[in-house]
This record gives C-alpha cells, sequence and structure tokens, in this order.
C-alpha cells in the first residue's frame, strides 16, 4: 500500500484555521488596482466615470465614454512586514509583478434621441493580490505545546488511538472526518511527542500534559500567502438627456490563494526531553463569487457631479485543502507519513461579504483640472459563513457579528492637466473592519500618477503607498500574545489607454 497519498473528504467539521473570521476579511476588501490613471487618484471616481476601473466604484461610469476604449495596465508590487514578537524585531519584504487590469467599452450615440448613449464594458481587474511573505521571531513563555492541550482538553484517550492494522496517517484523517478537527490536531500532539495523557491505562482519560519543559522557547515563525481575487465586469450603461447617466454591471470573482506557515521551536530546558519542534500547515483555497452593483451620475451644472452605487453582496463558493507536518524529538517514527500529500477535504462552502454603499461628488474646473471625493459604508458585520445551519458556522457568525463594525471609506483625488500632460495625486483613508478597532488597524493611503495624452491613445503612469497595523496571533488557540506587524504596500503601475 502507497502510504504517502491519502485523500479523504472531511464532511463533519468546519477547519479552525480557514472558514472563519480571516477568510470574511480576507475577501471582503479590494485593494487599491486598476487603471494607472484610477490608482493616480486613489480611485476616487464615483461622480467622474470615464475609466474603465470606475466601473469597481459606479457601473455608470461608462457611459461618460464619448468614443469606445482599450486599456491595459501592468503593475509592480513590493510588500513589506515590520513585526514586534516579545520584544523582538524582523523585516522581511517581497516583489512581484502582475496584468491587473485589461478591459474595454464600447459606445453606441444617437443625439437626436432621449436615450443619447447606450454603452457596453468589459474589464479584467485584479482585485486583489495576495502574494506577501512574513516573518516573526521571538523568545516566548507560550509554546506551541499549549495549541495541542487546549484541542486534546476534554477528548477521550481511546480516540485517538490506532485501530488494528491501522497507519497513521490513516487514522489522522480518519479522526478528523470521523470527530472533527480538534480530535485530529490532539491526535496529532500525542503522536507528534508534543502532548501525553496524564493516564495512559486509561482510555476514558481526557486529561493531558506537554512533555516540553521551558521558561522561554525560541520561536520562528513565518507565513508565505500567493493567490489572487480576480474580478470581471461586464457592464451596461446609458446617458438620458444630457446630465443622467445611469448603469448596471455583473460582477465574477475567481479565488486562487494558498498560504503556507512554519514554525520551528528551540532553546528549551536542559532537562527537556523535547528539543525542537516543527510544525507546518499548508492551506489551499479555490473558488468563484459572483455580485452585482448598479449606480447612477448626475451633472447638476457643468462644474459639479453627483454619483451614487449599490454594490451588492458578493457571495463566494469556496473549497479548502488543507496539510500539515509535525515533528519532535518525541515524534512516533511513522509521524513522517503525515505530510503535504496527506490531505483534508472539505466540502464545498459559502462566504457572503456585506453590501457597500457609496456617495460621490466631483468639482470640474473646465479642461484644468478636477477635484473628486468618494464616501462608501459596508457593515462586516454583517458578513455570514453559510450554510447557516452548521453549528460551527452558526457559531462563527455569531463571533463575526460582535467582533467586526461598520466600515468607512474616503477617497480624494484631484488632477491637473497642462496641455497633453496631466497631473495626479490622491488619498484614502479606510477604517479598521473590527469594532475595537486594534486588531486591524486603520488604513492610511497615498498616490501619484502623471499622464500624457497622444491625442488617439495615452500612457500614465502611477506610484501608491498604503499601509497598516495588524497584531496578529500565530495560531486560533494557544497562542494568545499577538505579533504587532505594520505592513506596508507599495504600488508602481504603467497603463496604455487606445480610442477607436
Amino acid at each position: 500500500m502507497r502510504r504517502n497519498y491519502t485523500f479523504i473528504l472531511l464532511l463533519a467539521c468546519a477547519f479552525a484555521s480557514a472558514q472563519n473570521i480571516n477568510d470574511v476579511l480576507r475577501y471582503s476588501g479590494e485593494s487599491l488596482q486598476g487603471t494607472a490613471r484610477y490608482q493616480g487618484m486613489s480611485g476616487a471616481f464615483g461622480a467622474l466615470g470615464g475609466d474603465l476601473s470606475s466601473l469597481n466604484v459606479n457601473p455608470a461610469g461608462s457611459a461618460v465614454f464619448n468614443h469606445g476604449m482599450f486599456s491595459v495596465t501592468g503593475s509592480n508590487y513590493h510588500q513589506k512586514n515590520d513585526a514586534s514578537y516579545f520584544s523582538t524585531n524582523s523585516t522581511t519584504s517581497l516583489n512581484s509583478f502582475d496584468l491587473n487590469q485589461i478591459g474595454g467599452v464600447f459606445v453606441f450615440k444617437d443625439d437626436d434621441a432621449a436615450w443619447k448613449k447606450i454603452s457596453l464594458a468589459f474589464n479584467y481587474d485584479l482585485a486583489k493580490k495576495f502574494d506577501n511573505d512574513l516573518y516573526i521571531t521571538g523568545n516566548s513563555n507560550q509554546g506551541i505545546d499549549n495549541y495541542f492541550l487546549n484541542f486534546a482538553g476534554g477528548i477521550p484517550f481511546g480516540d485517538l488511538l490506532l485501530q488494528d492494522d491501522e497507519f497513521l496517517e490513516e487514522a489522522y484523517l480518519d479522526i478528523g472526518s470521523s470527530f472533527g478537527y480538534a480530535d485530529q490536531q490532539a491526535f496529532l500532539g500525542y503522536f507528534g511527542g508534543i502532548i501525553d495523557p496524564m493516564d495512559e491505562s486509561n482510555d476514558n482519560n481526557t486529561a493531558y500534559i506537554s512533555n516540553a519543559k521551558y521558561n522561554t522557547v525560541n520561536q520562528t515563525f513565518s507565513e508565505s500567502t500567493v493567490g489572487y481575487n480576480s474580478k470581471f465586469t461586464a457592464n451596461l450603461a446609458s446617458q438620458y438627456g444630457d446630465n443622467f447617466y445611469m448603469g448596471a454591471s455583473l460582477n465574477f470573482h475567481n479565488i486562487s490563494y494558498e498560504k503556507l506557515t512554519q514554525l520551528s521551536e528551540r532553546g528549551f530546558d536542559s532537562d527537556s526531553e523535547i528539543k525542537n519542534i516543527y510544525f507546518d500547515n499548508l492551506l489551499r483555497t479555490d473558488g468563484n463569487g459572483f455580485s452585482f452593483s448598479i449606480g447612477a451620475i448626475g451633472k447638476l451644472n457643468e462644474n459639479i457631479r453627483v454619483g451614487g452605487s449599490y454594490q451588492s453582496p458578493t457571495w463566494y463558493r469556496l473549497s479548502d485543502e488543507t496539510s500539515q507536518k509535525l515533528n519532535s524529538d518525541l515524534a512516533d517514527d511513522d509521524i513522517s507519513f503525515i505530510n503535504f500529500n496527506v490531505i483534508n477535504v472539505f466540502e464545498r462552502y459559502t462566504i457572503q461579504t456585506p453590501a457597500k454603499l457609496t456617495g460621490s461628488l466631483a468639482v470640474i474646473f473646465g479642461p484644468q483640472g478636477l477635484i473628486s471625493f468618494d464616501y462608501s459604508y459596508q457593515d462586516m458585520s454583517n458578513a455570514q459563513l453559510k450554510p447557516t445551519t452548521d453549528p460551527n458556522f452558526a457559531s462563527e457568525n455569531t463571533f463575526i457579528g460582535n467582533e467586526l463594525g461598520a466600515v468607512s471609506t474616503f477617497r480624494l483625488g484631484g488632477e491637473y492637466r497642462l496641455a497633453a500632460l496631466s497631473l495626479r495625486a490622491g488619498y484614502r483613508f479606510e477604517q479598521s473592519p473590527y469594532a475595537n478597532g486594534t486588531s486591524i488597524g486603520d488604513l492610511n493611503g497615498y498616490s501619484a500618477g502623471i499622464g500624457y495624452n497622444f491625442g488617439g491613445s495615452r500612457l500614465d503612469l502611477a506610484f501608491s503607498q498604503a499601509s497598516r497595523d495588524i497584531s496578529k496571533t500565530l495560531y486560533e488557540s494557544g497562542l494568545p500574545t499577538p505579533a504587532n506587524i505594520n505592513n506596508k504596500n507599495k504600488v508602481v503601475s504603467l497603463g496604455y489607454s487606445l480610442n477607436f
């Protein structure tokens, strides 16, 4: 029998490191992506339109185009994370490149009709890029043994034992399928040599002790994520008379996400039988999502425009796969067979992110330039994991409702034109999604850009930077002291637009 390739569908349990509040937050937010012009003005396009990425804010924006246009944008991303954990500081950074926007709009005019214009637009945006590296290290008084002890407490020792002729990796998967995630982690901790039952002769024993001895232990934790949340938008909009625009969009998302975490512990007491512990976890998520949006833009006069839009909830249909590795000085010899080829496959589930409302105002100074402002409101406490009949999801939804709050986002952008040259700048502020405002802090971002109009085409360059503070616990249980992280994301984008 091939022992290192085993697959099973876990029907009964929600994975504690996924399918929770972290997933809701990961897929609810969108980065400042899109065309270079859009990024250079921090995305403040709700009352402006006339840019393919403005459809992300207000679907009426495509009706502002006076002619067809094709645009494409590529971006370089630089992520930097400064972490502090038990008074030890560390820094990581990552550079990557992507083609983050491509799309076109077709405009059909009839100046003699009441409905003077109809536009049909198609646009691809990289709504969020997940590529990131994080490194945390410090001397902690909270070892990973507490993680396994927390899960094992209350679980009968007999539930963790191998059946006749059963391989270790088979038992690991069977226990997860039959009893759930907590039992599976207790099983892993026991055969990994980290914990033992207080009474090994009693199958009904529910109390466990740690085999690791320490006052403090040196921990090194790394987290590497890759993937994306892409969005394809199909848009229809129209202009009525000279001053009113309205539109609607259908948005189709595609999710690909992978997270690898690796923990090593050393520096135990001299009389500790355990000298080293290594614990790795791999999560893969794939799926798709759907949302729709409607909006309108009105010209109050030649200088002032107002806009409003409604973004529906996004319904994501996702599936998770998880794998684990664990090793220590006391680990069972066969523990090595539990590796990244032994995969927990979970039933598909749904994340419903909250709806969003946006109000916009723009002041146009003729051909010289403009100033634009957007305000968006999204109540994150309304996010849900589904099916809500699942007791794990029901309790997590209650937790989400208590922990998360309303998010207000402000975007301010301006453009000044000197003949064919355009100079741009912007600022954005996004409130923390947490009611306490500390688990994830407020986001502050700045942008600048330049563009040159060749007549039938335009070249745009933009730079944006955003930062926020994050309080991150390494694991969902047993290690309560968080690492404090300052995340900075810098993006340089180059875009080309062609009129037709």
